[in-house]
Parts: structure tokens; C-alpha cells; sequence
């Protein structure tokens, strides 16, 4: 242990404790901009300097360890004027139009600098001025970059692709694309880490609000709606609502209230995922010479833009099965048209996801099989509904608990867990199991596959077969998976991926608070869903059963394949489409 002095307050901490966690313990807060746990600790924008007594130049809080008999002033005089004055810098190189900011409210520049109470810029302002295509779905506000180098080491670190790098150099030095690329040039996998960690506005997804405004109002047009399983446990995030508050019920009530006129649940396209992609490693596992293998899940599209372009040998190891997001969309204009008498030509589709790299996925043309145009027409992030529930001066508090509208808001607790990492594995493995035996598993046979470990792998017996199986969230997990797979260190029959760390639920789409991490507790959130649930398994989902008895006939049907499979090795990895 480590004895010292901060603030006044004595304070005792082990060895290699920073000065900035060891002033935490004793109720002083230290602000920072660019700090991330074992991440970016860089001390690059210097606001969070703190004096050492007896030494003439200030030090920094975040990467500085403690000594013993060291006393540290946080907000000493000289601290105060030095922050302030790196403040006004960093601002002086920042668009500060905050009204016009996603950010704004929620953003940690903002904050500290109201906190040191700047109201006045003494500094001529600099700020870079943008060069983006605002029409894709990531965009950077060059503008607002506070060259904090988050991004940076997110994309490297995290999910080990290496998009963003620092360009250019001294007053000229800014965050941006490395080798002089342009991003759509890039590997780019879409999955937004780089936005949901960004402490300000300068990484954002596409705003197609007005999109969907454009659709409400038009009378030829019927507005569909599906919510993916991961938006009902962070939609209350954006709104300042607790997640008790938050129910599903209340999400569609505000719906109901922003106009659309059917709202669905994507749990049911989930549930029917399931028995499309369970049959189909069904089929592959026992006929096992005609496949390659590990056979792959291909419902992130993260995860098949990383397959694509970094192991483009195992893309035919992909699942052919569509996600529950394309799924929907393909049966909105099909099946669900036909049963609720709609005419498919005037429905206006639309997806609420957690999730960026879902915008790429619906200009897929290969994704497009319903013969209606897009078989998705829009897709909004969590932090989209957010904005349009504020927008629209809808008050939380006035929501009532509604229902989905009939049949397509059916869903099973497996198609629930699909927004977390091991759900996806979890309620295949169910439904397999029941496909195999005629019977259902306990259903907390496969619960091993949970947790919020980067890689987990289990092995389970279902009727004398051993099935190995491996799950694994992040990308730079992902990479450290694959590199064993293709070295032939491990071997497995089944895999999951998810782009995101903590799966969906932490996807790059939701809502962020700077300094937390949400996906482990919005995990939690979907296993207790499952848990409560009527129904635990998706072969028992009865809209699924209706759409095979009445229109799909069975699991990998003729037409099941035209609609609800797709060729992966033919998807284009263009971001403008």
C-alpha cells in the first residue's frame, strides 16, 4: 500500500494506483476528456493536470502512478488557471454550435467547461473544416475532433481493424483516415465503437429522422415498424427514464404516439432466424464431407463486413440465413401483407437497431427479395429514437403499457436473448435440440455460452452427437478466434460472432454515457426477459408456426430460401449504396 495525501484527505492505495483513481477514493473528482481505462491513457488533452507539492511543472492525473508521501492538490490556483486555460484551447479548435450537436447535453467537452464556468473565448477559433460524404451511414464532423485519440485506439485496441489514425502535423495534426484513404476505401466494419466512445460530436451515425417524418406524412404510405430485441433494454437511456420505467409496453406507446401504424416485434423474425438457421447446421452437421467448417451465424453485418475483408476463405462458412432485421423486412411485404390485407406496394419498412452497420445492411441489394423495393426502406439507431420521442415533446411519464400489434409481436425468450452475446448460440442450440429429438431441452441446458468473456467455447451432447461450439464478441476477439481457427488449434461445428463487445446490447448504435459500459447489465436485462417469458423456445413461437403452415411450408422451404436466405459471397461491401 501506497500512503498519501490529496486534497488534505489521507489515503491509503495499492501500488500502481493513479493519481486519478486514488483521488476518486477520497471524493475528488478529477475531470478528463480524453482518458479510457486501459485504453487511452495518453494524457493527451491535459485537463485533467493536478499539482504535486514541491514540484514546479503540473502532472497528469490519468497515467501518473501514486508515491508514498506524495501530497496532491486538485484544484489548487494554479490547477484552475492551467485546466482553464487548456479548455479554452482545446475549444478554440472546436465547433461550438452545440444547439446543432447530437452530443450536446451529453457531451463530457460541454460539461467541463460549464463546470470551469467559460462563457467567453479569448482565442481565435480554428476549427478544421469538415470534408465527409454525409450520405453514409458513420460520419465525422472533422470540426468538433478534440484529437483525443479515443477512436484511435478503440479501432485498433478493441476491434483490431485499424481504421482511424492521426494525420498531418503540429497545429495541422488531426484525427483521420490512415494512408491518406478515404473511409469508404477502408475495412470499416460499420460498427460504431468509434462513435459510442467518442467524449463529444465528432464521430455520429446518418440522422434519416426526416426520412421517416417524410414517410408519416404521406398518405399513400403504411409506416411498419420493428423493434430489435436489444432496444428494450436501453431505449429509456436516451430519455433519462430508469430501465424499470423503461418497459416494452411503454416503447410502444411512444410509437403509437409518433405515428406508425403497425408495430411489430423483430423477435419474431428472430424466432424464425432460429429455425431457419438451426435446420440448416442441422443439415450441414449431418451430411458433414459436402460443408467447410465451422459453420458461422450471419446475423451482424459487422461481423460479415470484417469476414469479408480480413478471412474472405471462410465466407462460405457463413450461415446462408438472412438476419431477423432482413427476415421482417422480407416478410412485411409478403406473408404479413397477404395476412393483414395490405397492399405490399404502400408499406414503408422500417427497423429501430442498436446498431450502425444495420443502415449498410438494408441497401444490400442482395437482401432485397420481397419484389417491393427495399425490403427494409429505413433503419433508425436507439439514439435516433431517442432523439425523435424528445423531438416529437413526447413526456415518459404519460406513456401507458401497450401491446404489439397482433400475431408479428409474438416472440420466445430465445429470440429475446438474441441482442447479447451467446444468445444467438444459445437459442439455436435449443431449437436444434428439439429438432434432433422430437423433445425440448431443459431449458437452461446451454446457459454455459453466457457471460460477457470475449471468447467462450463449450461442448454439448445431444443425442449421442457432440457439438463443440464457440462464441465470441468484438472484433479484435474475433480476429484472436480466427487466427486459431485457420491455424487449426481449435476446432469447432458451430460459431457465433457479434461485431460489438457485449453483443448487441452494446452495439455502436445504442445510447452512451461517457466512462460506462451498459452491454453487461442490458445482457442481464434479456436473460431475465427469457426467464419470465411464456414462451422459452422458438419452435413454439405460434406466428412462426403460422408463417410455416400457411405460407412457408417447412425450415429451408423452396421458397424459404428465396426469401429468407441470401448469397453472402456476393454482398458489396460499398458503403455509398
Amino acid at each position: 500500500m501506497v500512503n498519501l495525501t490529496i486534497d488534505g484527505q489521507k489515503v491509503a492505495v495499492p501500488a500502481g494506483t493513479t493519481i486519478l483513481d486514488a483521488a476518486a477514493r477520497v471524493g475528488s473528482t478529477i475531470p478528463h476528456l480524453c482518458y479510457l481505462r486501459g485504453i487511452n491513457e495518453i494524457a493527451a488533452c491535459r485537463v485533467c493536470l493536478v499539482e504535486k507539492v514541491g514540484m514546479e511543472k503540473l502532472i497528469t492525473a490519468c497515467n501518473t502512478e501514486v508515491e508514498e508521501g506524495m501530497e496532491i492538490l486538485t484544484n489548487s490556483p494554479r490547477v484552475r488557471e492551467v485546466r482553464r486555460v487548456n479548455v479554452e484551447l482545446i475549444l478554440s479548435d472546436h465547433d461550438c454550435k452545440c444547439v446543432q450537436c447530437v452530443k450536446s447535453g451529453n457531451c463530457s467537452l460541454q460539461k467541463i467547461a460549464n463546470d470551469l464556468g467559460i462563457i467567453e473565448q479569448p482565442y481565435q477559433n480554428i476549427a478544421e473544416v469538415n470534408r465527409w460524404n454525409t450520405a453514409l451511414p458513420l460520419i465525422r464532423e472533422a470540426s468538433k475532433c478534440v484529437k483525443c485519440m479515443r477512436c484511435v485506439q478503440i479501432c485498433e485496441k478493441i476491434q483490431s481493424l485499424g481504421v482511424w489514425d492521426i494525420t498531418g502535423s503540429g497545429y495541422r495534426a488531426s484525427v483521420g483516415i490512415g494512408s491518406n484513404k478515404k473511409i469508404t476505401e477502408t475495412d470499416c466494419a460499420l460498427c460504431g465503437q468509434c462513435i459510442t466512445h467518442c467524449p463529444v460530436g465528432a464521430l455520429r451515425e446518418r440522422d434519416d429522422i426526416q426520412v421517416l417524418r417524410d414517410a408519416l406524412a404521406d398518405p399513400d404510405k403504411i409506416t411498419m415498424v420493428q423493434i430489435a430485441p436489444a432496444i428494450r433494454t436501453a431505449w429509456g437511456e436516451g430519455i433519462n427514464i430508469s430501465r424499470t420505467e423503461a418497459t416494452t409496453g411503454k416503447l410502444v406507446s411512444a410509437l403509437r404516439r409518433v405515428g406508425f401504424d403497425y408495430i411489430f416485434d423483430t423477435t419474431y423474425t428472430a424466432d424464425l432466424t432460429i429455425m431457419e438457421e438451426g435446420s440448416e447446421f442441422i443439415e450441414r452437421f449431418t451430411h458433414r464431407d459436402e460443408y467447410s467448417w465451422p459453420m458461422f451465424t450471419s446475423c451482424c453485418p459487422g461481423w460479415i463486413r470484417f469476414v469479408k475483408t480480413q478471412y474472405p476463405e471462410f465466407v462460405k462458412n457463413l450461415s446462408t440465413a438472412k438476419s431477423p432485421q432482413q427476415m421482417f423486412g422480407a416478410m412485411s411485404k409478403t406473408f404479413i401483407a397477404k395476412k393483414m390485407g395490405i397492399d405490399p406496394e404502400k408499406i414503408f419498412s422500417v427497423s429501430i437497431m442498436p446498431c450502425v452497420s444495420k443502415k449498410y445492411e438494408r441497401s444490400v441489394s442482395q437482401v432485397d427479395d420481397a419484389g417491393h423495393g427495399k425490403d427494409v426502406d429505413l433503419v433508425l439507431t436507439t439514439r435516433e429514437l431517442d432523439r425523435l420521442i424528445r423531438a416529437d415533446n413526447i413526456q415518459p411519464h404519460d406513456l401507458k403499457e401497450e401491446d404489439f400489434d397482433p400475431i408479428f409481436g409474438e416472440g420466445s425468450g430465445a429470440g429475446v436473448i438474441f441482442g447479447t452475446t451467446g444468445g444467438v448460440m444459445e437459442a439455436a442450440l435449443r431449437s436444434a435440440y428439439f429438432l434432433i429429438t422430437g423433445e425440448n431441452p431443459e431449458v437452461n441446458s446451454f446457459k454455459s455460452v453466457r457471460g460477457m468473456e470475449g471468447w467462450k467455447e463449450a461442448t454439448f451432447e445431444i443425442k449421442g452427437l457432440k457439438v463443440r461450439v464457440a462464441v465470441a464478441s468484438g472484433l479484435g476477439n474475433t480476429r484472436k478466434l480466427m487466427e486459431a481457427i485457420k491455424s487449426g488449434k481449435v476446432h469447432y461445428d458451430f460459431v457465433e460472432i457479434m461485431a460489438c463487445p457485449g453483443g448487441c446490447v452494446g452495439g455502436g448504435g445504442q445510447p452512451m454515457k461517457d466512462g460506462y459500459e451498459h452491454a453487461a447489465k442490458r445482457g442481464e436485462i434479456l436473460y431475465g426477459l427469457d426467464q419470465f417469458a411464456d414462451l422459452r423456445f422458438s419452435h413454439e413461437n405460434q406466428a412462426v408456426q403460422m408463417t410455416y403452415d400457411e405460407y412457408l411450408e417447412k425450415p429451408n422451404s423452396h421458397l424459404a430460401h428465396e426469401l429468407l436466405h441470401t448469397d453472402l459471397e456476393s454482398w458489396d461491401l460499398d458503403m455509398n449504396i
